[in-house]
């Protein structure tokens, strides 16, 4: 674990000095849906970015980002209105939640990339599908895969960087739910049975301490007696990575990646045929009815922390503005607590060393409303809002 951190470390030094990078990050806001709310590009404060309250195809969402690392890794993006470059094509919201590791290019690129790559195949196909979510992820994939590629001689290290990924996508009454990584999205549903909103996880986690990913990876690899190792009580792929599924680590998926000029740390003994790390995603597809009232997506940083079931209850408990910041805030509870630490002492805490306490947290809460359930297309509501956008190089 220790030569891991170290790697780790060196990484994050290394990628600051080669970029210029400032530690810091801003969020940007383009369309006139971010009025709401009093807070039209967002607030900063603290490590922390939130957007409490906006509105979007479907109803009204809020958002929130608090940073940990010494470089902000997890990145995000809601996009209302057209999903396809055809002017009577589709429309509805589009979220994105992308939580990096081993530093913050991967996820950068799927910020930037994603949407686009939906909105290409969404016009070819005509239409909001599973199959044109699918090829958005592998062909964001591959475009990442070539400029490690272009840049593999000059900077190797951007080899091993990667980006969990967790969409969602509403439109014409469906919910679109898709993931690679550990993120993942929860369902508040009326169960009017129990006078309550019950807790539906809609999205698969490609995690290895999870004994039916460990199963399918053994059977993706069963030449491979070590395709997963328990190592200090946690299991890991190739005892690296806790994700079986990503955008990105190059090296985990192609042989020509794992060797020099990489650094050894990460180089396996052996070539491998086959990619090790997978960037198919997992996809469902939900009917929404009058029942679901919201969704939360949520980088894992959140579920360290609280349940399913815990976060809906806050959502359904208290007001629609500011929930996304009410929600990372209930989780940094529970992190000092586990340290026997006060949330004030722990918000005192700078970024980097903020890592050992707890991760990069991204929410997004996205509230349906019944009228837009059964609407092909809006015209209102165009927005596009990211959060995690690094602001320019300080020289």
């Amino acid at each position: 674990m220790k030569i891991f951190k170290i790697a780790r470390h060196y990484l994050v030094v290394l990628i600051a000095e080669n970029n210029m990078v400032t530690l810091c990050w801003r969020p940007s806001v383009k369309g006139g849906g971010s009025r709401r709310g009093g807070d039209p590009n967002g607030r900063f404060k603290e490590l922390m970015w939130n957007k409490d309250l906006g509105a979007h195809a479907n109803g009204e969402f809020s958002m929130a980002v608090i940073q940990a690392n010494n470089l902000m890794e997890d990145q995000s993006q809601l996009e209302s209105g057209p999903l396809s470059s055809v002017k009577l094509g589709p429309h509805g919201t589009f979220i994105g939640v992308y939580d990096g590791h081993g530093g913050p290019e991967t996820s950068r690129f799927v910020n930037n990339a994603l949407f686009s790559n939906l909105k290409k195949f969404a016009t070819e196909h005509q239409e909001i599908s599973a199959d044109a979510i699918r090829k958005a992820f592998l062909e964001t994939e591959e475009e990442f895969l070539s400029l490690v590629k272009t840049q593999w001689h000059e900077k190797p290290q951007i080899a091993t960087v990667g980006s969990c990924c967790l969409v969602g996508v509403i439109c014409s009454g469906l919910l679109y739910t898709a993931n690679v990584g550990d993120s993942h999205a929860v369902l508040g549903r009326v169960d009017k049975a129990a006078k309550s909103v019950a807790a539906i996880q809609l999205s698969t986690e490609h995690n290895a301490s999870t004994e039916s990913v460990r199963d399918d990876l053994r059977l993706l690899h069963p030449q491979d007696s070590r395709i997963v190792v328990l190592k200090h009580n946690v299991w890991r792929v190739k005892g690296i990575l806790q994700v079986s599924r990503s955008i990105g680590d190059a090296y985990l998926k192609k042989s020509e990646f794992n060797q020099a000029p990489l650094l050894e740390i990460f180089r396996l003994p052996e070539p491998f045929p086959e990619p090790i790390l997978r960037a198919e995603p997992s996809i469902s597809v939900h009917k929404l009815t009058s029942k679901d009232q919201f969704v939360i997506f949520a980088s894992d940083g959140l579920w360290d922390h609280l349940s399913n079931k815990e976060v809906v209850d806050i959502v359904r408990n208290h007001p629609r503005n500011g929930i996304a910041r009410r929600l990372i805030k209930a989780a940094l509870h529970v992190a000092a607590k586990k340290r026997e630490m006060r949330y004030s002492d722990l918000k005192k805490i700078d970024r980097g060393v903020r890592r050992h306490f707890h991760d990069d947290i991204t929410v997004v809460v996205v509230f349906i409303e019944p009228y837009s359930m059964n609407r092909s297309s809006s015209r209102s509501s165009i927005l596009s809002i990211k959060g995690g956008t690094p602001t320019s190089p300080k020289l």
